[in-house]
């Protein structure tokens, strides 16, 4: 009786089976592609210096009651903007009044919340995210922001040589035409990132460097970076391009902003959907100590600069992030004839040449590009070429900043 019931079960139960696979349920269609945020734009922050550095800051020591402008262009478009203000170095709460945004070409301002309000108060060291804009911009799309600081504050969220102008406004200008007394500023403060909102799911490039790639000897105003070059680029394919150049910027040590390896985490690898990076740096790793930044600095070993790259490549790849390594570029005569002399030295010529060496030859990374042979002059291989170079034979002026960006493989970066 009990092995009967078995069998009639099985029975049952295989029957059930083939006439569920006969009759299969219909097919469901694919969900819609849901919108994604991504980091279209972005500045990377510093700390603030005070008067006897060797550089100015390019911006006022303290702001109290007034409007700082600031404009900016987007690597990719989507439907609606959020922006990120940072307080990024800065020691006490930061308030920020009334925020506005607005396409460059003619748009309307429109206000920026936090919460559902006008202006927040962002913690020391931390950034705000304002709630979505409705603003829809197109691929490449230049903002305006406008930004009150009603108390007294520091400037936090720092960026020095900003290649882009910017104005102080008197009083709480926000959204108004320029007026008079206002100020022109090199630097940027406060505006950290602006996401956008896009119907496919983020898909970015980060460039970590120094005054090379933030773009220092470019032509103000005229997005001629070459992170700006290769932005253009790689739009069509919806591909955002985030610049996380910092003028004077270092793999080992701290100099102007954190060292490489101690930012990498915030300036590269938060950004959602990153897929690669393209490093360059080591410039000023080598060509800093024995001059005016760093006095009476011993300068760095090859083992320690090949060390410093490959514990970055490793910290990339753990997150999934292709690396490309970028060779660094020549710099006989560097800013010879100003107070910043001293950058040049044939034993750091030597060094340059043995860091690149290992770059092409190490396999260290996932792809590398070889911006020494491209900027070079072929009779003299430690100096610029003349076409490319921006007149101070330490940064490429907007030719060689365009061929920088076309000879990168895009196939490396996917």
């Amino acid at each position: 009786m009990h092995t009967r019931w078995i069998k009639t079960s099985v029975a049952w139960l295989l029957a059930w089976q083939m006439a569920g696979a006969a009759a299969p349920a219909a097919a469901q269609p694919p969900a819609p592609a849901q919108a994604q945020w991504a980091t279209s734009w972005m500045a990377a922050p510093e700390p603030t210096w005070g008067p006897d550095y060797v550089l100015p800051l390019g911006m006022p020591e303290t702001l109290r009651d007034v409007t700082l402008r600031q404009s900016l262009r987007l690597a990719v478009g989507g439907d609606r903007l959020r922006l990120v203000l940072s307080n990024v170095h800065g020691a006490q709460p930061l308030r920020l009044g009334r925020v506005q945004v607005a396409a460059e070409a003619g748009g309307r301002f429109l206000p920026v919340k936090f919460g559902g309000t006008d202006g927040t108060v962002i913690a020391a060291g931390a950034q705000a995210l304002s709630d979505p804009i409705d603003l829809p911009v197109p691929d490449g799309a230049r903002l305006r922001v406008d930004i009150h600081l009603p108390e007294a504050t520091r400037p936090a969220g720092f960026h020095w040589d900003a290649r882009e102008r910017a104005l102080l406004l008197p009083g709480d200008a926000v959204g108004q035409a320029e007026a008079q007394g206002s100020v022109a500023l090199d630097s940027r403060a406060f505006l950290a990132a602006v996401m956008v909102l896009a119907q496919n799911a983020p898909s970015t490039v980060v460039t970590l460097g120094d005054s090379i790639t933030d773009g220092n000897g470019s032509t103000p105003g005229t997005d001629s970076r070459w992170p700006d070059f290769l932005a253009r680029r790689l739009a069509p394919r919806g591909v955002s391009v985030l610049n996380a150049g910092i003028s004077g910027n270092r793999l080992l040590r701290d100099g102007m902003g954190e060292s490489a390896l101690a930012r990498l985490q915030r300036d590269v690898l938060q950004h959602p959907g990153v897929r690669a990076v393209i490093v360059m740096l080591g410039t000023n790793d080598i060509g800093w100590p024995g001059g005016p930044f760093a006095p009476d600095e011993a300068p760095p070993s090859l083992d320690e600069l090949t060390q410093g790259m490959r514990q970055l490549v490793e910290q990339a790849h753990l997150h999934g992030v292709r690396v490309t390594g970028a060779t660094v570029t020549p710099f006989e005569d560097a800013l010879k004839g100003t107070p910043l002399e001293g950058h040049y030295s044939p034993a750091k010529e030597a060094l340059r040449q043995a860091f690149n060496r290992w770059i092409r030859e190490s396999g260290t990374f996932d792809a590398v590009v070889d911006f020494d042979r491209l900027l070079r002059d072929p009779q003299r291989p430690a100096r610029l070429l003349a076409r490319f170079d921006s007149g101070d034979h330490l940064h490429p002026g907007d030719a060689g900043y365009e061929a920088m960006a076309e000879a990168i493989d895009l196939r490396a970066l996917q």
